[in-house]
């Protein structure tokens, strides 16, 4: 057995038992009314994230395939945008280093955050959010919730090995104050508030 093998050997074997109960959290009241997706909206933009208006009731999704024209490589890892690379959740990391345009379908979106939770479950490979140039989020507006208080009381932090909450594309600030984006990730995330296709 190599060290490689070893090492990820103890690292499993010693994985924690999640027999224990998690503690109970509290239930929050909200202070302000907002209505959620108007404040997902704006949180979103506040980071760096763009929303992107559904199309037609026809096709709701035209939007993401007019922004996939000039792509040279796209990846989806929602059956709900055809005609691009699937992700296999056996791919190689290092696959996905050209993609241009990733598209995945988030859990739940965060409106104090602007943040949408992404599963090991929705990405196929985990950095497929990370490496793309450009991430296209796809989230049911019926899925977001006020806070991250809410967020941790949904199933996906049980049923899931991996979760992430995604805010905006990457950002970097030097000393002196200057905010670089997409520097160290993606270069920018676009979410479309559309319910399910598939």
């Amino acid at each position: 057995m190599s060290s490689r093998e070893e090492i990820l050997s103890a690292v499993r074997s010693n994985l924690p038992r999640l027999d224990r109960p998690l503690p109970d959290i509290p239930k929050f009241e909200r202070a302000d009314q907002i209505p959620l997706v108007e404040q997902f909206g704006r949180s979103l933009v506040r980071m760096g994230g763009r929303l992107l208006a559904a199309g037609p009731l026809d096709d709701p999704l035209a939007p993401v395939r007019d922004l996939l024209k000039d792509s040279r490589r796209v990846c989806s890892a929602t059956p709900e945008i055809e005609g691009c690379d699937q992700i296999l959740a056996s791919a190689a990391a290092v696959a996905l280093a050209d993609v241009d345009h990733a598209i995945v379908r988030a859990r739940c979106g965060v409106a104090e955050t602007g943040s949408v939770l992404l599963t090991d479950t929705d990405l196929g490979v985990n950095v497929l959010a990370f490496l793309a140039q450009h991430l296209i989020v796809l989230l049911d507006p019926a899925e977001i919730v006020a806070d991250m208080h809410e967020a941790y009381r949904r199933p996906e932090f049980r049923d899931n090995r991996y979760a992430v909450f995604h805010s905006g594309p990457s950002a970097t600030a030097d000393i002196e104050g200057v905010l670089i984006h997409g520097a160290q990730g993606v270069r920018s995330v676009w979410v479309m508030l559309a319910g399910r296709v598939l």
